[in-house]
């Protein structure tokens, strides 16, 4: 152990953990040495522009319906002609849920649906090879049901595995994490409960199995006040980052520690233990870490904290800024004059609570859907895609309100989505195609020079090539009802956006001779300009 996790172990007051006698273990838990090399991505990768990835929902290359990695790896052209700088994987490693793949079973294996560790080796490889940096989801905070320690600990309570999970036989009243107690008694075998969280059976006070499940009885949560625990994942972390990884998306961070009813969430603990990770994974050259925390994303964007965090509930005001309402439109700029450049912005993701696709969101305007794409392409912050967006995929039904499946269906590729060329051989993918795939796929929208795609393609090809887009403050902004404008200031140069979300022409005031960058022109412009009804103009002042 490292002088660093000592510090974390005392101010945490971790407690000792017997070794384990178990000759043949259930995990690989051997000890992995950092091997720290530098990164061979260009600088300020990390400041591009990302595209979200569920590998299942990618593209599939042996015919079973499901994505995995080679199939990933034969589409890195595309997104490399898009223009992304990194990729963010959603889980890779080996999960019980066989679909989002939160609930790990194993922390230093590849899902076995996605293909073998040679195959993620390739996709590092080819995607160095074009400039991108991947980056991946680990889940610190809990494991899956199934995993095989907590699988030895519900089997006995001697064994050494027990203390690597949460047990208290009477945590006491007044508990409730998102309309649940989170508490499960595992002689029950409450994974295998099939109906709604709320009606499952209360567990008995006193009964000795009881565990702690934020996420529900299938997840148990770690004891991460056990320093065997956050060992584990510290070697874990290093076994990816060995391996050529560029970074990681730390997963629901203030739920690390949890005190009592009352003070479960974002306490102190879990911050010191986040920006330990932190610590590790940037011990790397170049690497990227940013974190999910819905109730505090800004705190935890601070480099003093995970270093970048997702901007939770700007994606709301973006969306309603993009429907037309001014309010909304006045909050989004607010937000940008206060944010950390460190912060990460996105339209929604892979959670329903973020929203449904943009599509959907949208009712297919696409004119409001290219002014939801700029209020974060041009912006401060580091800007992620969601897979599909770029193409305007729509979602699919649900069969409930909080059902993520609407979200994560297959990507289009080709009008039918099916064959050599499309998600899948198979006849039955692992989830229901897209219904607007006949035009909203990726091969017809390449073609069509006013696509969703080449929209998106040229703002992310505008933001590299102006260093005030990529790196630049956020200065002059101003919101005049459905208008806003603003600059991006890096050294001396200047770019100036402006945005009308509302259904009339509007005019803004250049404050000096400009470029027209978008739409492009070759003549200057100067003074007033008119801003047709929901446009987007983009220029270069000159610095004189």
């Amino acid at each position: 152990m490292n002088h660093s996790l000592l510090a974390v172990a005392s101010a945490l007051a971790l407690m000792a953990t017997p070794a384990l006698a178990d000759p043949t273990p259930l995990i690989d838990t051997r000890p992995v040495p950092a091997e720290p090399r530098a990164s061979t991505l260009p600088a300020h990768w990390q400041h591009g522009v990302f595209m979200e990835i569920f590998v299942r929902a990618y593209q599939d290359t042996d015919g079973d319906g499901i994505g995995d990695l080679r199939g990933l790896t034969r589409r890195l052209d595309y997104l490399q002609r898009l223009g992304v700088s990194g990729l963010w994987l959603m889980p890779i490693t080996a999960s019980a849920d066989r679909d989002h793949g939160y609930a790990t079973t194993d922390f230093r294996r590849i899902e076995p649906q996605y293909g073998t560790l040679a195959d993620f080796d390739e996709l590092v490889r080819e995607a160095h090879k074009r400039g991108i940096g991947v980056v991946m989801d680990y889940v610190i905070n809990h494991a899956a049901w199934s995993f095989p320690p907590f699988q030895a600990a519900v089997a006995d309570r001697n064994s050494p595995w027990r203390s690597w999970f949460v047990w208290n036989p009477d945590p006491g009243p007044g508990w409730d994490i998102w309309g649940k107690v989170p508490w499960y008694d595992a002689s029950t075998q409450p994974w295998t409960w099939t109906g709604s969280l709320k009606d499952l059976p209360p567990f008995k006070p006193g009964a000795p199995d009881v565990y702690f499940g934020t996420f529900g009885p299938h997840m148990p949560d770690f004891n991460m006040r056990n320093p065997a625990v956050v060992q584990y994942h510290e070697d874990s972390l290093r076994f990816w980052l060995n391996r050529g990884l560029d970074g990681y998306r730390l997963d629901a961070v203030p739920h690390l520690i949890e005190n009592n009813a009352k003070d479960w969430n974002d306490q102190p603990e879990s911050r010191a233990l986040t920006k330990h990770f932190q610590d590790l994974i940037k011990s790397y050259p170049g690497r990227y870490v940013v974190c999910e925390a819905t109730a505090e994303p800004i705190a935890y964007g601070d480099p003093a904290l995970c270093g970048g965090a997702f901007a939770f509930n700007l994606n709301y005001e973006m969306m309603k800024a993009a429907k037309g309402e001014a309010g909304a439109v006045q909050k989004v700029a607010d937000y940008y004059r206060s944010m950390s450049p460190t912060m990460a912005t996105f339209l929604h993701n892979h959670d329903i609570f973020t929203g449904h696709r943009v599509w959907d969101q949208l009712h297919g305007d696409e004119a409001r859907y290219r002014l939801a794409a700029a209020s974060y392409l041009l912006l401060p912050g580091t800007p992620f895609v969601y897979y599909g967006e770029e193409i305007g995929l729509a979602g699919i039904d649900g069969k409930a309100a909080d059902d993520d499946a609407p979200l994560r269906a297959p990507m289009s590729w080709t009008p039918s989505n099916r064959g050599p060329d499309g998600f899948t051989t198979s006849d039955t993918p692992y989830r229901a195609l897209s219904l607007n795939r006949s035009r909203h796929n990726a091969e017809s929208q390449q073609r069509d020079p006013g696509s969703l795609f080449n929209f998106y393609r040229e703002l992310i090809a505008l933001r590299r090539a102006q260093p005030a887009l990529t790196l630049g403050r956020y200065e002059a902004d101003q919101v005049d009802g459905l208008v806003w404008s603003f600059q991006r200031v890096q050294g001396r140069e200047r770019v100036f956006v402006a945005i009308n979300f509302g259904d009339t022409a509007a005019s803004v005031l250049l404050p000096a001779r400009a470029q027209a960058l978008h739409p492009r022109s070759s003549a200057p412009a100067q003074g007033r300009v008119t801003l047709p009804p929901l446009s987007l103009r983009v220029y270069r002042l000159d610095p004189s």
